[in-house]
């Protein structure tokens, strides 16, 4: 159907019609439309035409015998207006009254099923369903409010008797239902008011003169106990709150229950201040007596500020302000009471016990913010000098109490400031480091070691690495380290006697290997934490994790990396120090020692330590070293030429010659040697003689110094309790020699002995105090004594025994002598003048013209490495630049180079 295609509208209509004359073919259309009204007004003949059934029966409608007759325009569209129904209609509205009435048949014209475009609607009609009735909701209203007044008056007296709460629910979903809920609402909001009023709070401001705990506690049973009324409450007015008040500005009745407790208790004047403060006194409480409070109490005062929504506004101010003034008064206390690693602890202690109370009673985290922020404050920053001072620490670094300095540390670092400690810190490590510096040399580079090591170990775990600790480590270490005193243990030098100590203590580590290591700085020991402190003996301290039986000192070592480790440890201190000139003197004099000696106890050990110096310290520091070690290769290869040609020569074999080995060396590489006169026996000449005439008949033009300070041998003796083999120097074997042939009881005095060795007199008293008066005695002196006079005499020990075949006898002349350790310092002092002269000279030949002040800076920078003179020693070499004509003052006071 598509009857919207078919009709026009009126407007429309006219429109056309002023466009056109009618046609006859319009003219008959109207003449049937007419018909068509006309038919549906008079009553239809036929009873089926208007009866259900008729809908389907189709009916042609012909066109009407007599044709009728056109209806004016205000006729065709003029409608009846529609007007109540009568009283005898049966309340009936026609709401198509005027309309003509269209019968089935019309519908279907032509056939076609559908709405007719030329017959207009049928008459609707609507039926009034709902009837009138005479019901007043006023009454009903109050006769529910009777019932529901009567069920609150017995719930607020704690009664859960006497009325049926399904019987209300209903009543309260009628009189909503027929609009009565606001009033419904506004009596059961001031029935409530009153209870409160009345009932709760009277009460309570009569026990207002009580303790703010007692009255806190009443408070919490009437707060429990409204809620509890108006569960009850709340289940017979579900309706109303569902209903009207979720959608309305009234609150519902989960807002009312803490609104109408907040607006007429909690705000009281006279109660608002005793409640939050009672629930700070349960605090206060725990606080100052140490006593556990009553913490379900508090709990439930909590929850209840929560609840009423007082929490932010009431009582969390009041709890910080409570804490601030406390917290405030303790802590000064405290800090004036204690020491510094009890008040950390006790501070530590008492965050902890905040914090832990925010968490088991669900304190906001802006309360918790604020408190923590509260008690660093009092704790950290207003106490950062009492904190930082320098004895507190001292204490604590001189007892390497780990666990304080971490607590301390923690305490600092909580509000970022764990870099305060440096200064204290800085001063400790320099006034410990300088002692040992200045202390006993002997000790010297263990307790340096040592040190660094307890140093890291509380820079690593109580400073947590912290980045500007660290560097004041490095820079006090490197400052102390390099400290120089004027003195006996220097000779008058300025020369660090640290770079001397650690040559000698890698000379004792090479020479000894992981036996000479010191148990406090062993592997096995690693747990030691605890270094020697200045001037007291040596102990091993080890951690309760790391304790290790000290009775097992036959555990197996990995010996290439105990020494290993220890060469790092000591490459570590040999970083800081800047006179590496000194160093150097000493460790190649030690190293020609070893490798002369055949001293060395790993072949490896030496060149790894080698390597480490060329890596540090670049290969001009290392060329003079590298070429001792080629020049002992050398010397071995000419050895092995040398015995194959004794081999083949006759009587070698027949036991008359010498086992002789011979190392050459190149003088430029090695350390300087004092030619020491000594008669050398005659087989033992002859064969340094054809050794000589062999290397020269090799090498012409080469000339070879002997040094018997530096050679030693092996020698048979044969004394009463069995032979011998003797491991002695040179010196005393020429001594040892010249009692072959010797009665037992014979003498031989003193300048016997000189005479006959040929020997310096120094070098004869060393040598036979070493053979008669060292733990070892080959010889016997007379009259017994420590020391050697020009009146003594000496006989053969024939009584001498010991325990094992090869005995070493003590060699009193390998080891060095106050000569010449200052003969090093000297000529270590000197090599360091010209060295800084030759930096001036190099600065002035790139600059040409220099101040005085800059030429002092940049000679410091270019020396530093070997070794920095004092700014006067820099003048001085200035001044002899001058007088030799290297450089000159000018007249503006600058200097320039000669050419």
């Amino acid at each position: 159907m598509k009857p919207s295609a078919e009709l026009e509208a009126p407007t429309d209509r006219k429109r056309k019609r002023a466009a056109r004359q009618p046609s006859p073919e319009d003219t008959r259309k109207q003449k049937t439309l007419q018909s068509l009204f006309t038919n549906q007004q008079k009553p239809h003949s036929n009873p089926t035409v208007n009866s259900p059934s008729s809908k389907r029966h189709r009916t042609d409608l012909g066109p009407p015998s007599t044709p009728p007759r056109a209806l004016p325009k205000s006729a065709m569209y003029s409608f009846p207006s529609r007007s109540p129904a009568s009283k005898g209609s049966n309340g009936v509205i026609d709401l198509t009254n005027g309309s003509p009435p269209v019968s089935p048949q019309a519908r279907r014209v032509g056939g076609r099923s559908g709405l007719n475009p030329h017959i207009g609607a049928k008459k609707l009609v609507v039926k009034n369903l709902k009837t009138n009735n005479t019901w007043d909701s006023k009454a009903y209203l109050e006769k529910i409010w009777g019932q529901l007044d009567a069920a609150l008056a017995i719930i607020f007296k704690d009664g859960k008797e006497g009325f049926s709460r399904e019987d209300l629910y209903r009543g309260v979903e009628n009189v909503c239902r027929q609009g009565g809920a606001r009033t419904l609402f506004e009596r059961l909001d001031g029935r409530c008011r009153q209870h409160i009023e009345r009932d709760m709070r009277d009460p309570l401001l009569e026990k207002s003169g009580a303790d703010n705990v007692t009255l806190l506690k009443a408070v919490l049973a009437e707060w429990a106990r409204w809620k509890e009324q108006m569960v009850t409450i709340r289940a017979v007015y579900f309706f109303l709150d569902r209903s009207y008040l979720l959608s309305s500005s009234k609150p519902t009745l989960s807002e009312l229950i803490p609104q109408l407790f907040r607006e007429i208790v909690f705000s009281h004047e006279l109660l608002t201040s005793k409640i939050v403060d009672g629930s700070c006194d349960l605090v206060a409480s725990e606080r100052t007596t140490q006593n556990s409070y009553d913490d379900s109490l508090f709990r439930q005062a909590v929850d209840m500020f929560h609840e009423l929504q007082v929490y932010t506004s009431s009582f969390e101010p009041r709890f910080l302000g409570t804490t601030q003034k406390y917290v405030a008064e303790w802590s000064d206390e405290q800090i004036a009471e204690r020491t510094v690693p009890e008040f950390v602890a006790i501070a530590e202690k008492f965050i902890a016990t905040e914090m832990t109370r925010c968490e088991d009673y669900a304190l906001d985290a802006s309360t918790r913010r604020d408190l923590l922020a509260l008690l660093e404050d009092h704790f950290v920053t207003r106490k950062e000098t009492d904190l930082t001072e320098y004895e507190p620490l001292a204490k604590l670094l001189d007892k390497s109490q780990l666990s304080e300095l971490t607590a301390l540390y923690a305490l600092l670092n909580r509000r970022r400031i764990g870099n305060k400690l440096r200064p204290a810190f800085e001063r400790w490590v320099d006034e410990t480091g300088t002692s040992v510096v200045f202390g006993k040399e002997d000790d010297m580079v263990i307790s340096l070691l040592s040190l660094k090591r307890r140093l890291d170990l509380v820079w690593k775990t109580a400073f947590m690495r912290d980045e500007q600790l660290g560097h004041g480590l490095r820079e006090t270490f490197e400052m102390f380290m390099n400290k120089t005193k004027k003195g006996e243990a220097t000779w008058g030098t300025d020369n660090t006697k640290v770079g001397e100590m650690i040559a000698k203590y890698v000379d004792q580590l090479l020479r000894g290997g992981a036996k000479a290591i010191p148990d406090i700085l062993t592997a096995r020991r690693a747990s030691s934490i605890t270094g020697p402190a200045p001037g007291l003996q040596l102990e091993r301290i080890t951690t309760a994790e790391g304790a290790i039986d000290e009775n097992n000192e036959e555990e197996d070592l990995d010996e290439d990396s105990e020494i290993n480790l220890q060469l790092d440890q000591v490459l570590d201190l040999f970083r800081f120090v800047h006179g590496k000139a000194v160093f150097e003197a000493f460790y190649k004099k030690d190293l020609a020692r070893r490798l002369l000696m055949a001293r060395s106890a790993s072949a490896d050990a030496e060149r790894s330590m080698l390597t480490r110096l060329k890596t540090e310290c670049g290969s001009g520091f290392t060329q003079n070293l590298e070429q001792m070690f080629k020049d002992v290769e050398l010397a071995r290869e000419e050895l092995q030429s040398y015995k194959q040609r004794l081999e083949d020569r006759i009587g070698y074999e027949k036991g008359k010659g010498v086992d002789l080995s011979v190392n050459i060396l190149s003088a430029a590489a090695w350390p300087t040697y004092p030619d020491i006169p000594v008669v050398v026996p005659s087989n033992v000449k002859r064969a340094i003689d054809d050794f000589e005439l062999h290397y020269k008949s090799k090498h012409t033009g080469r000339k070879l110094d002997w040094k018997h300070a530096l050679a030693h041998c092996q020698m048979r003796a044969n004394f009463k309790k069995g032979a011998k083999e003797l491991v002695v120097s040179c010196f005393q074997a020429v001594v040892l020699l010249l009692f072959n042939n010797v009665a037992d009881d014979e003498h031989l005095t003193y300048n016997h002995i000189l005479t006959e060795s040929g020997l310096p007199e120094a070098e004869v008293k060393r040598t036979l105090q070493s053979l008669a008066c060292a733990k070892l005695r080959p010889l016997t002196k007379h009259p017994r004594g420590r020391d050697v006079n020009e009146t003594d005499t000496f006989t053969l020990n024939s009584d001498f025994s010991h325990p094992k075949y090869r005995v070493k006898i003590n060699q009193v002349q390998l080891k060095e002598t106050k000569e010449e350790n200052k003969e090093t310092h000297i000529r270590v002092a000197e090599d360091r003048n010209f060295e800084c002269q030759a930096a001036i000279v190099r600065i002035l030949k790139s600059r040409k013209t220099i101040g005085h002040p800059e030429l002092v800076s940049e000679t410091i920078k270019a020396t530093m490495s070997r070794g920095v003179l004092a700014v006067g020693d820099i003048k001085r070499n200035i001044e002899r630049l001058i007088e030799k004509d290297y450089m000159e003052r000018e007249e503006d006071g600058r200097y320039s180079y000669i050419a």
